[in-house]
């Protein structure tokens, strides 16, 4: 009897014994070939820019290279597809964001993946926030104002955006939460919509700090408040939007480092030590806060258990705001 159960599982186990090492040797080898980190948009943004530093640095130490490829179209949909359906490898990565893992999915619908079950958290990279910026000649100093102005004259105040982003997102969520009715107007990108900010063709824009501050330094634009939760180092004396009022405003964008579902859990444990160990550089979070993004670095569990937080977050502002693809 013993020596048939011994025959029945020496197989079965000494292929979970093999399947083990092998999975170890691949991660103590990983990366053994250039990696290629997907950005699901156009050079430039916020997310390309977060995915070039980070592949910079990884290149650096890890000592094989890691290479920025764009993958553009559909509001980001196009990219982040295509490292959804890659080989789960370790050699394939996306850099995402909110906008690419919960509001794309909740503005259009249904995709040809699933951002909650068809990716593997790694890191969370960095997180930006966004500044309210209004025209200078639009009588309000501050969030209380605002929203006084915004209900005398419903439907009056405008804001613009791309449309999707977090900048659209932030003015989205504000009107919920302060119950006020303001005007969305789309825009190719966050250039054009500060441009006509600045202009007053517009009345204001939630803008990314990097973008926004200079023009509210320089008098063109006047800043109200930050949307993340505390204040930022780089802009200290400007109040948020939860001190002003609205305590359960809070709206950040941030970037994440993702890789297919399936990739070996010592794999994605690799690339997350390598990831947090190059972005806690002094010099990487200097470069990082120099663009207003401030660096997270946690642990794949604590990334996953915030997407997932965060998918239904977003999703719940887009079909309360009623947003749809532009």
């Amino acid at each position: 009897m013993l020596t048939h159960l011994l025959r029945r599982y020496a197989v079965p186990m000494a292929c979970l014994l093999l399947a083990f090492f092998a999975c170890a040797a691949a991660a103590q080898s990983y990366p053994g070939k250039p990696v290629r980190i997907v950005v699901p948009f156009a050079p430039g943004g916020g997310v390309d820019l977060t995915a070039r530093i980070l592949a910079q640095k990884l290149t650096e130490r890890v000592g094989q290279s890691f290479i920025v490829e764009n993958r553009t179209g559909a509001s980001g949909i196009i990219g982040t597809e295509f490292v959804a359906k890659s080989a789960p490898d370790g050699y394939t990565l996306l850099v995402g964001s909110q906008t690419t893992q919960a509001v794309v999915p909740a503005m259009y619908g249904k995709l040809n993946y699933d951002t909650a079950r068809d990716f593997a958290a790694v890191t969370e990279i960095a997180t930006s926030p966004l500044l309210i910026v209004v025209h200078p000649s639009l009588p309000v100093k501050a969030v209380k104002d605002l929203i006084a102005l915004a209900k005398a004259r419903p439907g009056q105040l405008t804001f613009g955006a791309a449309s999707g982003g977090t900048p659209h997102m932030a003015g989205e969520l504000f009107k919920l939460v302060a119950h006020v009715d303001m005007l969305f107007v789309p825009y190719k990108g966050e250039g054009p919509a500060i441009a006509d900010a600045m202009g007053g063709q517009i009345s204001m824009v939630f803008s990314n700090l990097p973008v926004a501050l200079p023009q509210a330094q320089g008098g063109r634009l006047r800043a109200l408040a930050v949307t993340s939760r505390q204040r930022v180092s780089t802009a200290p004396g400007i109040p948020t939007v939860a001190e002003s009022g609205l305590p359960d405003y809070e709206a950040s964008t941030w970037f994440g480092l993702f890789a297919p579902a399936a990739t070996p859990r010592d794999v994605i444990g690799k690339l997350n030590a390598d990831a947090v160990s190059a972005l806690n550089v002094p010099e990487v979070k200097e470069r990082m806060a120099g663009q207003g993004l401030f660096v997270v670095a946690n642990t794949p569990e604590q990334f996953a258990v915030f997407v997932k937080t965060e998918i239904p977050r977003w999703a719940k502002v887009v079909k309360d705001a009623g947003v749809k693809p532009q």
